[in-house]
């Protein structure tokens, strides 16, 4: 039986071999076109870097396609990062370079021309996709190069109160001949997963879509001439003017008539590499050096003070194990240490279930971000699939529940000595960092609903979200704590004492070392948090995943030793409560963040407008603070107990 299987194994290895001579994961399914053939642009919500707020690219009056606008498939990323992909009337036929009338607006109304002169003041941007690329803008500032995705909606000359509106636009698309040379591509993007076998070389050869450039003009048309044109007539080219009397203003009973020039330039840049123009981020050299000199000397610090700790602990272990029992109860007697905290380490702390269920979501929260993070790292990814990333964070969030559930529980049966209530414990972990994100989203919604923003989350998607936490979370957070039930608790080395030990006063209180020691941990984070807001807030990409899961690892090292060393130092002056001092020697890191993020809107965000957006970036990111801590605070707690735990268990005790 067992011979013909493999034959049959190695006969399908054989087919698939011959079938797949490679495979490429860029996050979206690759399209080739034969010359003429038509490609619609879509647009995406109007951003800005000014208010953070985004709005539909069809809340201003621009032409709308025939058949109406049509909202594209979304991801739940993208519904609550608040794209909204459209159709739009922009046409491309393949390796046609032709201008193009679109259409000419009624007379704009006041409120039409109020609209347009804030968007245009607040910096607003179209954001337009051709084959599920951005299109890309080329701008110099102060002598500089600087790229940009998007274009403006409009302009406001110096020294001028007048704004002028963007209506004519200059796109060059770069294509790339592809002749079925038998690459095999397998996509995983919005267009679902395909493979080009060599059945459909003939069919894939064409040309592909690798490059989407667009010159943005305000031209002034007589409005009478051009409404006797149709839609996608050819009309005469028209050069970008550099007088503002030949530039189109913005006020009442203007008709604005929209065109564009389209021209295919032939590029050798491949498809795989299509996205490296858009992955280039500003100040490379600076980030590479920098990231590199943090770790180097994180590393070394974390390594010194690891050294010492060892050598100290080794040390005392080592004389108090050489000892007999009468010197050992003499030594206690004469020197104080961790020594005599022996039955009261391990007493209950303060708020048991709290830190259980705070442990079991900073489990939660980790596991989730190592495991989207190392995927990212590999490539899978792409930032072709839009939303993927905080769709695969909140999907592996929901079913990380059960490790969640698990660790609380399995916590608070070692804490407590019995599994009784461990059901309150499961249903407070599946709720406690949930319902804070909620609490916070909630509060934020309202405020984008007032503003009738499109980044207010959808009632529709409030229901899925409770849905996927009911039927997903709950019950798996539930399940991970029936199986911490029924896993052995851990069993404390040495008895508690019925009476607790006096702690012996201190000049100053343990909590300034506590959160001071958050300053080592946020040495590894500062640079690359510095790059992570910048691509969040200033509309950048960030695709450096491979650093980031390097200051992960080295994150989780800082923040097992420093809460380890705190802890130890704890013990050696009698303070037996060491279980909060624990968790926030590393969750402190996290107060230094929210504040350099406080720091990062003063003097980086300077652009940011209006209370409206100052609140949305604090919500947003007191989350991530809230998140850090939670996380954070878990790695010093489980590394400290297992430290206290391993040093008690190493002593002799009668």
């Amino acid at each position: 039986m067992r011979t013909p299987m493999i034959c049959w194994a190695f006969f399908l290895l054989v087919l698939l071999g011959k079938a797949c001579n490679g495979f490429y994961l860029p996050g979206s399914y690759m399209h080739t076109y034969s010359t003429g053939n038509e490609i619609y642009a879509k647009v995406n919500s109007l951003t800005s870097i000014e208010t953070e707020l985004p709005f539909s690219y069809y809340s201003l009056p621009y032409c709308q396609p025939h058949g109406g606008v049509k909202k594209s498939a979304e991801n739940l990323g993208e519904l609550l990062m608040g794209d909204q992909i459209d159709n739009s009337p922009y046409r491309f036929r393949m390796n046609v370079n032709e201008s193009v009338y679109l259409c000419t607006t009624k007379p704009l109304s006041e409120h039409e021309v109020k609209l347009l002169k804030q968007r245009t003041r607040d910096l607003y941007q179209v954001n337009m996709i051709l084959d599920n690329l951005p299109v890309m803008r080329y701008a110099k500032q102060n002598g500089i190069d600087i790229q940009w995705t998007g274009f403006p909606v409009g302009y406001t000359p110096q020294n001028s109160n007048d704004d002028y509106i963007i209506n004519h636009l200059k796109f060059t698309v770069l294509v790339h001949e592809y002749e079925g040379s038998g690459i095999e591509v397998i996509g995983t993007g919005e267009e679902g997963l395909g493979v080009i076998s060599e059945s459909d070389k003939k069919k894939a050869s064409g040309f592909e879509i690798v490059g989407f450039v667009v010159v943005p003009c305000s031209v002034k048309y007589d409005p009478e001439a051009m409404t006797k044109h149709h839609i996608y007539d050819n009309i005469s080219p028209v050069d970008c003017p550099s007088d503002l009397d030949k530039s189109q203003i913005i006020r009442e009973q203007e008709r604005i008539s929209f065109t564009y020039v389209v021209e295919f330039v032939k590029s050798d840049i491949r498809w795989p590499s299509r996205w490296d123009a858009y992955l280039k981020m500003e100040g490379a050299r600076v980030h590479w050096f920098s990231i590199l000199n943090s770790l180097m000397v994180i590393v070394f610090l974390a390594g010194i003070v690891f050294v010492i700790f060892l050598r100290t602990v080794r040390r005392d272990l080592t004389r108090y194990e050489e000892l007999d029992k009468e010197a050992q109860a003499q030594m206690n007697e004469e020197l104080s240490g961790w020594k005599l905290v022996v039955g009261d380490v391990f007493r209950e702390p303060d708020c048991p279930k709290l830190l259980c269920v705070m442990v079991g979501d900073g489990v939660q929260i980790t596991g989730m971000a190592v495991v989207t993070i190392v995927f990212a790292a590999f490539g899978f990814m792409s930032p072709a699939s839009r939303g993927m990333l905080l769709t695969g964070m909140i999907l592996l969030y929901l079913f990380l529940g059960i490790a969640a559930g698990y660790a609380a529980v399995r916590m608070w049966t070692t804490i407590k000595g019995t599994s009784e209530g461990w059901r309150s414990i499961s249903w407070s972990v599946a709720s406690f960092f949930p319902g804070i994100v909620f609490v916070i989203l909630t509060i934020l919604n309202f405020i984008l609903w007032g503003s009738h923003s499109t980044g207010a989350i959808p009632i529709s998607l409030y229901f899925v979200l409770l849905a996927l936490w009911f039927c997903i979370s709950v019950p798996l957070t539930l399940l991970g704590g029936l199986m911490g039930t029924r896993a052995e608790a851990i069993q404390y080395p040495v008895r508690t004492n019925q009476i607790p030990r006096e702690i012996p006063a201190r000049k100053l209180p343990s909590w300034v070392l506590v959160l001071g020691a958050g300053t080592l941990p946020f040495g590894t984070l500062f640079i690359e948090l510095f790059f992570i807001l910048s691509s969040i807030w200033l509309g950048r990409f960030y695709y450096v995943f491979g650093f980031l899961l390097i200051v992960l690892l080295l994150l989780v090292v800082v923040c097992a030793e420093v809460s380890v060393v705190l802890t130890y130092m704890h013990l050696c002056v009698e303070d037996w409560r060491w279980w909060w001092k624990a968790f926030f020697a590393s969750g402190s890191v996290s107060i230094f963040v929210f504040l350099y993020s406080i720091n990062y809107l003063v003097f980086d965000l300077q652009s940011l407008s209006g209370p409206v957006s100052a609140i949305l970036y604090l919500g947003y990111s007191l989350i991530m603070a809230i998140a850090i801590m939670l996380s954070t605070g878990t790695i010093g707690l489980l590394t400290s107990f297992y430290f206290v735990h391993y040093l008690f268990s190493s002593v002799k005790i009668d």
